[in-house]
């Protein structure tokens, strides 16, 4: 049932004009609360912990003019959410409400608000508020509508707005490089702009990511202290802004960053922005955590909610070098130990003029070359099917290289700025296709389409993109304003397309590494590749980031040799496993290369995990001491829903002699319910936990925890020392 507040009363107490109306969108925990008066600006009131109805007279909400959409008109002191040039040159916009109304939707409610400008009445916009309530979720977005007989240009399109009181207000960001994603960073909010944004055009979110936290009691914490967490959902170019004046607001926009981006909105077209999806928790960061956790799972995720596959992916064991004899072995290696998918990297496609043997020829290309692989893709999926396994392929269909006969067929079809040089990327060769183009986009859907027609035994496809718009330019359109957002109407048209024609196909989203880690596009995949950097030590850093706003279900999680590829680092392979299991778990190496004890370990590990894999990617993560505190330690757990089962990792991030572990306190479990203790991956065929078969209570546990030993039993010191234990609930 809708909430909407309208009493003379309560209008006289909350200092606004009689007869204004609230509307009131709930969720389980959460109350956001909008003035929508009919002729008048739409106005932020309230937003978070929920309220009661007598709160809605006697709370103090906000008395001072928040609009719900600032616009240049009206935005002083607040920085407008919508900028936009109107036919006869004015650059002003006054919305004032035309109607709202609330309609229920599964899981929640929807709140639009139709606006109109006075002056400009064939120009409109609806700002639309929908809750997911079990997930304590808000997403707003809004459609631009042009009615009038000629154009008006937007300048500014954000998502939405968010005003959040001035205080002890502290921001949470990720940034990072190649090899080094999701860098947490923490900072006081203090008077000025802070800006974060992303323009690679197409993959955005290696250096900053479109998604941030506010702590509202100072320095975060991971579970007490009321956050908010925001996230922008779009795949493209993004910028998000705090502003603070000298009032008593921060003001947080997100939306698609404006550079080079001038949208000419024409007759009667309406302009749909990206969400943005926020939430409230009083359990500090890992409450909110938890909510985009679940929410991904339940509405974006495609196959949320359904734990993936343990794959051996071929990258990092052969590279270019693929071959089908190798091929059948290593699918037979990890059939061994216990996998269920083998999937073969780059280099298996080309021409007679351009084999992929390298990365310098041969994409755009997307023919198998019978010398590395004789009964090709069809073939590869039927033998894994023989030995019980499934079968996935890498592609890239965004790109090119300058060295394919697709370029030599089409140099119409890529990017690049009139009249100017071509500029090639990785392998000093690869181009970016102009998916704005609709023949464009009919070939990249036909990559995947092709195979699948002739290939209908391949399960998973690693979907890949190693290139960033670096000179800017469709050969396709009139408008260059229009490319990057245009690019990414032309990517999603294809995933549609791909979703319909396969619904049931596993896809893996990379862009060399996680440069595409975003909610933007994962609703057509159902995994990312986390980073390239697969270095044990580092990958603690990087999962710990993107576990922020990311499910372990969509975190792939892999072990790789040993000295590491990206880094040199040597480290044993319970450490590299004890990482992986924290998520999506697979393997890049090659197994042929690992001693017979060590493939043992393996198998033991994969067999471990299975009895906790559905806990770990479907769970409730709960962090509990963060490499970034250089406390020299790093843990974990995911709980079960209902708290029957959990999961526990640690891991030494630094050892100096003479400094002992903290003790960790556990959290999310049920403090009435009696758990036995199990250690995992126990190498030598024993426990280093003292504690492995014991029946604690799971308050004990949240009360007192772990001191892990000082020593690893296998390893003979504390440099790498780790530790998996399994919780389950006995009676």
């Amino acid at each position: 049932m809708k909430r909407i507040f309208t009493a003379i009363a309560a209008a006289v107490l909350l200092g606004v004009p009689a007869m204004a109306q609230k509307y009131v969108i709930d969720t389980k925990k959460t109350s956001l609360v909008i003035d929508a008066e009919e002729g008048k600006a739409p106005a932020f009131r309230y937003y978070g912990a929920r309220l009661a109805e007598g709160d809605l007279v006697g709370a103090q909400l906000n008395t001072d003019k928040r609009s719900a959409y600032p616009t240049r008109l009206d935005s002083a002191p607040t920085p407008d959410a919508l900028s936009v040039e109107m036919p006869d040159g004015n650059v002003t916009v006054d919305l004032r409400v035309e109607s709202a109304s609330i309609s229920a939707l599964e899981g929640g409610k929807e709140l639009e608000i139709c606006c109109k400008d006075p002056l400009y009445p064939t120009f409109k916009v609806r700002i639309h508020y929908r809750s997911c309530e079990a997930e304590d979720m808000i997403e707003t977005w809004t459609d631009i509508v042009n009615e009038g007989k000629k154009p008006v240009v937007l300048h500014r399109f954000d998502s939405g707005f968010l005003p959040i009181d001035e205080g002890d207000v502290w921001l949470v960001s990720l940034h990072g490089s190649w090899g080094n994603e999701c860098k947490l960073v923490t900072e006081p909010l203090a008077r000025g702009t802070r800006e974060i944004s992303g323009h690679n055009g197409i993959c955005n979110n290696a250096i900053a990511h479109s998604e941030v936290m506010f702590s509202l009691d100072g320095e975060p914490r991971e579970n007490s202290g009321r956050v908010i967490g925001a996230a922008l959902c779009y795949g493209g170019n993004f910028e998000l802004r705090v502003v603070t004046k000298n009032d008593s607001a921060h003001r947080f926009l997100a939306g698609i960053c404006p550079r080079d981006s001038w949208y000419t909105l024409g007759k009667g077209e309406t302009f749909t922005t990206p969400k943005l999806a926020y939430s409230w928790s009083d359990e500090g960061m890992g409450g909110v955590s938890r909510n985009f956790h679940r929410w991904g799972r339940k509405y974006m995720l495609t196959h949320g909610g359904e734990p993936g596959d343990i794959l051996l992916n071929s990258w990092e064991g052969v590279y270019f070098d693929i071959n089908e004899e190798d091929m059948h072995r290593m699918a037979n290696d990890i059939k061994a130990i216990g996998g269920e998918l083998f999937v073969i990297d780059d280099g298996w496609f080309g021409s007679e003029k351009y084999p992929r043997n390298d990365d310098k020829q041969g994409l755009g290309d997307w023919s198998v070359l019978p010398e590395k692989l004789p009964h090709g893709i069809q073939g590869m999926a039927d033998y894994c099917k023989s030995i019980g396994i499934k079968f996935g392929i890498w592609i890239e269909p965004e790109m090119c290289n300058i060295g394919s006969e697709l370029y030599e067929k089409h140099p119409d079809w890529v990017i690049g700025a009139k009249g100017r040089d071509i500029v090639p990327g990785r392998g000093g060769s690869q181009l970016v296709l102009d998916l704005c183009n609709p023949a464009v986009q009919d070939h990249v859907f036909g990559v995947l389409d092709n195979i699948m027609k002739q290939a209908p035994g391949v399960s998973y496809i690693k979907w890949d993109c190693n290139y960033l718009i670096n000179s800017p330019g469709s050969p396709y359109l009139k408008n260059q304003n229009h490319l990057y957002i245009e690019y990414m109407r032309g990517l999603t048209k294809v995933l549609d397309r791909v979703r319909e024609a396969y619904p049931d196909l596993a896809i893996q989203l990379c862009s060399s590494g996680g440069r595409r880690v975003g909610w933007g596009l994962l609703p057509w995949f159902d995994e990312f590749w986390t980073s390239d950097n697969t270095d044990a030590l580092q990958r603690i850093r990087i999962q710990w980031g993107t576990s922020l706003f990311f499910p372990a279900e969509a975190m792939a999680c892999h072990v790789s040799a040993s000295p590491n590829h990206q880094t040199g680092r040597l480290i044993p392979l319970k450490y590299r496993i004890d990482v992986a299991m924290s998520g999506r778990l697979g393997f890049e190496l090659q197994p042929s290369k690992l001693s017979e004890k060590e493939r043992e370990i393996c198998k033991n590990a994969v067999a471990d995990y299975k009895t906790i894999r559905e806990t770990v990617q479907c769970g409730d993560l709960y962090r509990l001491m963060s490499p970034f505190d250089k406390k020299g330690v790093a843990s974990l757990m995911y709980c079960s829903p209902d708290k029957t089962q959990a999961a526990f990792f640690w891991w030494r991030t630094e050892f100096l002699r003479g400094e002992h572990p903290p003790r960790v306190p556990l959290a999310g479990l049920d403090p009435d319910m009696n758990y036995r203790i199990t250690e995992l991956n126990k190498v030598e065929g024993e426990p280093v936990m003292a504690l492995d078969g014991k029946v604690v209570s799971g308050r004990f546990l949240m009360s007192n925890g772990f001191r892990i030993p000082g020593k690893s039993s296998y390893f003979g010191s504390n440099d790498w020392h780790s530790h998996v234990l399994r919780l389950d609930a006995v009676k």
